[in-house]
């Protein structure tokens, strides 16, 4: 069977990739409590001016992130903002259970890197757990170039939250 990788941006309902999204954020409610849980319905990302992805192998979605334009205005007052374009912030990254440990989380954050890069970023950041549960998100991250950060956006400190940033 083709496990061929690519990565392709979902502009239209897929059922396939909105069931990933679905399964996102059933794990994402169950893992934090409502206060410290950030996660958006697949509605919500779209309705926020997020691009969603789909890494397919073989045709079929096996992971799925989104990209979400971040305004200047919102941006922690002690951290510079990164100078010559944009800052983009990952959402809803999520590889399929059955997928998991075969590097894909690496494949799909380096293909939507590339994306925000074509979109003129030049900057990413992002909000993931504090809990055992996030430690392979946050070794991913830090193992690519993301360093903590103060919250952003909307985003209040809190115990259960971490925020990252990598410059591109």
């Amino acid at each position: 069977m083709d496990q061929t990788l690519t990565l392709e941006e979902v502009r239209s309902p897929d059922n396939a990739v909105e069931a990933l999204l679905a399964r996102h954020h059933a794990d994402m409610r169950a893992q934090s409590p409502e206060e410290s849980c950030h996660v958006m319905t697949s509605g919500a990302l779209r309705a926020s001016g997020a691009r969603v992805f789909a890494l397919r192998a073989g045709g079929l979605p096996c992971a799925v992130g989104a990209l979400k334009p971040l305004d200047q205005a919102a941006w922690p007052r002690d951290v510079d903002w990164p100078e010559g374009g944009t800052v983009m912030e990952l959402k809803s990254m999520h590889v399929a259970r059955e997928r998991r440990g075969e590097g894909l989380g690496k494949v799909l954050l380096d293909g939507l890197t590339a994306q925000a890069r074509t979109g003129g970023a030049v900057g990413l950041c992002l909000e993931t757990g504090t809990q055992p549960e996030f430690a392979a998100a946050r070794a991913l991250y830090h193992g690519t170039g993301f360093a903590d950060c103060p919250p952003f956006g909307d985003y209040v400190s809190d115990p259960l939250s971490v925020f990252m940033l990598r410059r591109l």
